[in-house]
C-alpha cells in the first residue's frame, strides 16, 4: 500500500514538473517569437532615430551646398528630414557611393535608402519601396558639337557609357551594346568632363538631375541629347523586403505631404520650379527587351 502511495506520488510530481516545463518553454517560446517578430519599424521607434543612406554627391537628390559644406541637402534628403519630422524622429544620414547603397540595407547599416532609386521589378524581389515621390524618364548628355555621333538608342553600340556600373542607366546602355566605364563616389562635373574631352561618350540619367547638372556648369561643351526621351521611371524610399510596418509609415506621411502640397514645393525648390512628383506629359519611350 505504501509503495502504491509513493508511485501515485511520485507520478503526479512528474505531471507537476512536466507542467511547469511546457509553462516555462512555451513563454520562452512566445518571448523568442516576440523578438523575432519585431520590425524595423519598432527598432527605429525604440532608436528615435531613422538611419539613411545617400551618396551626398547626387545633385540636386543629395549634395552639400557650395556655400554650406557641412550641411546636406538635396530633394532627397529633404523629404527624409520631413518624414522623419511629422514621425517624431531624428533622422540620421550615411554616405556610400551609389553601387554600395542597396548592400548597405543588406547589412543592417542603414534602415532605408533616399538617392533618386528607380523601383525596378528586379529590385523589387529584393526590397521594399515607399510610394514613389518623384516621377521622371531618362535622356542623355552627349557633346555639343556632334551629338557624339549619336542620333538613335540604337547608335550607342560601342560607344563608351560613363556611371555606376549597377545602376538602371549603365543596363540600359549595355542594352544597346555601350561599354561602360564606371566611377566611385565622384561629382557630377566628373562626368560631363569626361564626356566633353572625349573619355566617354554618353552619360544617361535622370532627365531633372541632367538638366541641372548642365545648369550647374554651363562652361562645358555637353549637352542633353535634343531627341531622345525614354524610359519612364518612378524614385522611392527603398527599405529591407518585408518591411510592412516601416513602409505603411512611410507611404502615410508621403501621401501626407502630397496632398498638402509638401512634395510640389519641394520638388520646385530643387528642380527649377518644375513638379517632378507628378507625372511628365511627355510622350516618353518605352524600351522593349530590358528587363529591370
Amino acid at each position: 500500500m505504501r509503495k502504491w502511495f509513493l508511485s501515485i506520488l511520485i507520478l503526479l510530481l512528474a505531471v507537476v514538473l512536466m507542467a511547469c516545463g511546457s509553462d516555462d518553454n512555451e513563454e520562452s517560446s512566445n518571448e523568442d517569437e516576440e523578438t523575432s517578430s519585431n520590425s524595423k519599424w519598432d527598432e527605429i521607434q525604440e532608436e528615435g532615430e531613422i538611419v539613411v543612406g545617400t551618396s551626398g554627391t547626387l545633385y540636386p537628390a543629395s549634395y552639400y551646398p557650395e556655400e554650406s559644406n557641412d550641411e546636406l541637402t538635396g530633394y532627397d534628403v529633404e523629404i527624409i528630414k520631413e518624414i522623419a519630422d511629422r514621425l517624431d524622429l531624428e533622422v540620421s544620414f550615411e554616405e556610400y557611393g551609389v553601387d554600395g547603397l542597396l548592400s548597405a540595407i543588406d547589412s543592417g547599416r542603414v534602415d532605408v535608402v533616399a538617392n533618386d532609386i528607380e523601383v525596378t521589378n528586379a529590385r523589387d524581389e529584393n526590397y521594399d519601396f515607399s510610394e514613389p515621390y518623384k516621377h521622371s524618364y531618362a535622356t542623355m548628355i552627349v557633346r555639343e558639337d556632334d551629338l557624339s555621333g549619336i542620333e538613335s538608342l540604337e547608335d550607342i553600340e560601342e560607344k563608351v557609357h560613363g556611371g555606376g556600373a549597377t545602376t538602371i542607366f549603365a543596363q540600359i546602355a549595355e542594352h544597346y551594346g555601350a561599354k561602360i566605364k564606371s566611377y566611385g563616389n565622384v561629382t557630377n562635373d566628373v562626368y560631363l568632363r569626361d564626356v566633353e574631352n572625349g573619355r566617354t561618350d554618353l552619360i544617361i540619367n535622370d532627365y531633372f538631375l541632367q538638366s541641372l547638372a548642365l545648369e550647374a556648369l554651363p562652361e562645358l561643351e555637353v549637352t542633353q541629347h535634343p531627341d531622345l526621351q525614354f524610359h519612364p521611371s518612378e524614385t522611392a524610399v527603398v527599405m529591407g523586403e518585408g518591411e510592412d510596418d516601416l513602409k505603411e509609415k512611410l507611404d502615410e506621411t508621403l501621401n501626407e505631404m502630397r496632398e498638402d502640397g509638401t512634395l510640389t514645393e519641394l520638388s520646385e525648390e530643387f528642380f527649377g520650379g518644375k513638379d517632378a512628383s507628378e507625372k511628365p506629359e511627355e510622350e516618353v519611350e518605352e524600351i522593349e527587351g530590358l528587363d529591370l
